[in-house]
């Protein structure tokens, strides 16, 4: 399936124009799903990259809106310059690996150097980019969606044959999406796979979200070099621009003059939780002072990477019809750090045949005055 990927179009979607970048040969293998509970949060996903499309919450007024930044034609996924991974899940190893390249029981293996120097997001072709296999699922608590895909050995360079699941689950009284991953192999291989939507709580397409206020729950993060790999340290946060333990506005800080801003351009950094490795837990609070809606999420991860858009440059117009201008969304990816395959001193994210991989992040919404 993967090597026709990009024959691919989706039945929901226009038809492409005969300029596009796009080849049209199938129209029944990519499918949007929507997800709606009771009190009226959708939730819209597609099984092209495992894709969140669009998120609809209320605001404090009852006001309903799209919180993610995304499109509404699979062609403008494919063909999106600078590749943003508007809410996709990314893989086999989200985030960086230094260089494309890590050893693994005495074998060097080589990936795709696709960010300068290091490996991003699993590769030229990522869990982002390929069909997965969608199966709507239903209870009386929760509307969902279940993806599959089998990563096979070798597949952008990593060992193994990799089975994957990843589950989105609607709550239906509350606002609230819980993504579960799991994932077995039948030879060692690093995991890490994360939700990479973008949020703006004023609705997509609607300005900066430098104003929004930001928690995380981490006392320590992992500062990078100059191409954004971790040094392996882990200092405190208190008295750095990376000091989030207490609410403050994401613009508070990011033009300061900093090394590790300017490595980033902004925030694109790993936060290191504060909470029992692999439990349940807080990692991060965002309040959005004009609208009144609050993002909380938790995770049995150990990280979560904080990006506020910083690539962001008002090219790329989004389902509305508005251009995502610069720090016009942010991320909040929880996961394991990054480049952890040649980090010793960082939590492993190696998985082996007698130890399946298991993760789950929840994001909830609701309102404050």
């Amino acid at each position: 399936m993967k090597n026709l990927l990009l024959c691919f179009f989706a039945v929901f979607l226009t038809f492409a124009k005969a300029d596009a970048q796009v080849i049209v040969n199938d129209f029944d293998t990519i499918k949007l799903y929507t997800l709606v509970n009771d009190k009226g949060m959708t939730v819209k996903i597609t099984n092209y990259g495992a894709i969140i499309t669009s998120m609809i919450v209320p605001d404090r007024d009852g006001k309903m809106g799209d919180v993610v930044l995304g499109y509404d034609r699979v062609e403008d996924y494919i063909n999106a310059v600078d590749k943003p991974y508007f809410g996709a899940v990314v893989g086999r190893y989200g985030n960086r690996i230094a260089k494309g390249q890590f050893t693994l029981d005495g074998e060097t293996y080589k990936l795709a150097v696709n960010n300068n120097e290091n490996h991003l997001h699993g590769g030229v072709i990522g869990f982002d980019k390929v069909v997965w296999d969608a199966n709507p699922i239903d209870s009386d608590q929760f509307k969902g969606l279940e993806l599959s895909y089998l990563a096979k050995d070798m597949e952008e360079g990593y060992p193994g044959n990799l089975q994957l699941k990843v589950t989105y689950k609607l709550d239906q009284k509350s606002n609230t999406l819980t993504v579960d991953y799991a994932a077995t192999t039948d030879k060692a291989t690093p995991v890490n796979v994360t939700q990479h939507s973008y949020f703006n709580l004023k609705g997509e397409g609607e300005d900066t979200i430098l104003d929004h206020e930001l928690m995380i729950n981490a006392k320590k993060y992992t500062p990078v070099d100059s191409g954004l790999i971790p040094t392996g340290e882990t200092p405190s946060v208190q008295g750095t621009p990376f000091d989030f333990s207490v609410s403050k506005p994401i613009g508070r800080d990011v033009a300061m003059k900093k090394q590790q801003l300017e490595f980033g351009l902004g925030y694109d950094h790993n936060f290191v939780l504060d909470k029992p490795y692999g439990e349940m837990g807080l990692a991060a609070r965002v309040f959005e002072p004009t609208t009144g809606r609050v993002l909380e999420i938790t995770t049995t991860e150990p990280g979560v990477q904080f990006y506020c858009g910083n690539f962001l440059d008002g090219r790329l117009k989004g389902k509305s019809g508005k251009s995502y201008v610069h720090r016009g969304g942010f991320c909040l990816e929880t996961q394991h750090y990054p480049d952890s395959p040649n980090q010793p001193n960082f939590p492993s994210t190696i998985v082996t045949p007698d130890k399946a991989y298991q993760s789950t992040t929840v994001f909830a919404f609701s309102t404050q005055k």
